[in-house]
């Protein structure tokens, strides 16, 4: 059958009578929320993961009781993930548990200076005085703008596929007047004159892979959302989130099949539909009316559909655009507990401008670094033995394309040197660590098959946003979805877990059923 020809033909319709069954390929928290709605819309839905836990890359592991959280540690609108469970008519308190976090985040300069960001507005008020009283009143009109942005990017946009460009046209108006042209930092920086707090207020585009000298002014609606919402840990570690979504999706008859990588994916006739027959190991190829994947976005169309002609121009297409910058993650255990330590805690470098730059387009390695500290301890004492705590911290890092970094040579003298800089914070820290491992960009590459070792996919710049970003649904190849970082709204976890929605909506119209 001429690959072409099949390309052209269109999903099965429920009016045929054919049995609806859908694959999800990869088990990160899209993948996971598009098979729950998959499965509650009345698909026989199989998710595909990789390798032997499920999580993607929020994986877990253990080492002599230290429970470490390899990926995504904060969470945000939990109402995101609430809605998963009440599709089916549960609740998600049956399932897992939310813990408050406060501060939301500390945040430290090297010049003394600290900033606990929390989400009641009055503090967050006291925290800008003591800081920089002159600033308090440009804060609150910030505080306003980024309520405006949330309005208009998170509520009414966030989880609505941007398939077609009239769907951009009809936000732009809106997104002209919020000055969606501006960087996250330039538009802070019109509030508030302190540089202390132009940071404070602009570092949030890196939890979501952007730089916030290029990322659009619409991601500080992330700010909005945490005073909104808060932010939350998972009691247990991240792990046990993921664990209580495939709980949900196994009790909703969902399968789940580990250590079952999808080598290809290949399509063939069925009647006027087209079927997707997946290649996975440990099972004879199965077909399906429609996969999701959850994969690398570069990935699904490089590999898994290697050898369709419309893939392949998708892939060429991606390889042109800018990809966000990838991580050095170092996780350890220490035998020793340290007082006043915050859940969150990021370390700003005495650079800011000049690192971002050398992290998204240097060639090499910076010698410094900004860092973000995670202690889950503080909020759950049991992801670590008695006496001890569990950590990570992580670095951002240039990604494998812009600099050519033999990780296998510099990760150990690169942990060394954030573990000296962290005894300023923590002292005597190396001398109480009993385990330590780390994820590189190669790490990102060779074992979640990043583009590039990129950690969050494609970059969130204005130009690749909404409907400039991958869609949620392949306009060339029927049947074809995606979810996850790399499609509309992006990365973070509400961001993936809106995708899903996004892209289920768009399944549920495809297909003629009700949406979950």
């Amino acid at each position: 059958m001429n690959i072409a020809t099949v390309a052209a033909r269109r999903p099965p319709r429920s009016g045929t009578g054919l049995h609806r069954r859908a694959a999800v390929i990869g088990s990160g928290f899209g993948g996971l929320a598009a098979a729950i709605r998959l499965q509650s819309m009345g698909f026989e839905t199989v998710c595909y993961e990789a390798h032997d836990q499920p999580g993607g890359r929020a994986a877990v592991y253990e080492d002599g009781g230290y429970i470490f959280d390899a990926g995504p540690t904060v969470i945000t609108a939990p109402h995101c993930l609430e809605e998963l469970f009440e599709l089916s008519g549960r609740r998600m308190a049956d399932y897992v548990r939310l813990l408050p976090v406060t501060p939301l985040y500390r945040l430290q300069w090297n010049d003394g200076v600290s900033f606990d960001y929390v989400a009641d507005e009055a503090g967050l008020i006291e925290q800008v005085r003591r800081v920089n009283p002159a600033d308090v009143e440009g804060y609150r009109r910030f505080a306003d703008y980024s309520r405006q942005v949330f309005a208009k990017g998170y509520q009414e946009l966030g989880a609505v596929p941007f398939l077609h460009f009239t769907d951009m046209l009809r936000a732009a108006p809106q997104l002209a007047r919020l000055r969606a042209d501006r960087s996250v930092y330039a538009t802070v920086s019109r509030f508030v004159k302190d540089e202390h707090l132009r940071e404070a207020f602009s570092f949030h585009p890196l939890l979501v892979g952007g730089n916030p000298m290029e990322t659009s002014s619409i991601y500080t609606l992330i700010h909005w959302i945490e005073r909104k919402w808060g932010v939350f840990f998972p009691e247990g570690g991240t792990g046990a989130l993921v664990r209580g979504l495939v709980r949900l999706f196994q009790d909703l008859g969902g399968t789940l099949r580990l250590a079952a990588p999808v080598d290809r994916v290949t399509l063939e006739a069925a009647g006027d539909a087209t079927r997707h027959v997946v290649h996975a190991a440990g099972g004879p190829p199965e077909a399906f009316d429609a996969v999701v994947s959850n994969a690398d976005v570069h990935h699904t169309y490089a590999k898994l559909y290697r050898g369709v002609a419309a893939a392949g121009r998708r892939q060429r297409r991606l390889e042109r655009m800018a990809w966000s910058m990838s991580l050095f993650v170092l996780y350890f255990g220490t035998n020793r507990r340290y007082p006043n330590l915050a859940h969150h805690t990021i370390l700003f470098a005495p650079r800011f401008q000049g690192l971002l730059r050398d992290i998204f387009h240097g060639h090499h390695l910076p010698a410094d670094f900004s860092l973000y500290l995670h202690a889950p301890t503080i909020t759950d004492p049991s992801m670590a033995p008695a006496g001890g705590e569990s950590f990570y911290v992580l670095s951002p890092v240039p990604h494998l394309g812009n600099a050519a970094i033999d990780w296998e040579a510099v990760a150990t003298g690169y942990g060394d040197a954030i573990l000296e800089s962290l005894e300023q914070h923590l002292p005597g820290l190396r001398e109480a660590i009993v385990t330590r491992r780390h994820c590189t960009p190669a790490d990102f590459a060779g074992r979640f098959n990043a583009h590039l070792g990129s950690a969050f996919s494609v970059a969130p710049t204005l130009t690749q946003s909404a409907y400039f970003r991958p869609h949620n649904r392949d306009p060339d190849i029927p049947g074809l979805y995606l979810v996850g970082a790399g499609t509309h709204p992006g990365a973070g976890v509400p961001g993936v877990v809106n995708s899903a929605k996004a892209t289920c909506d768009t399944i549920a119209a495809d297909f003629h059923v009700v949406a979950s």
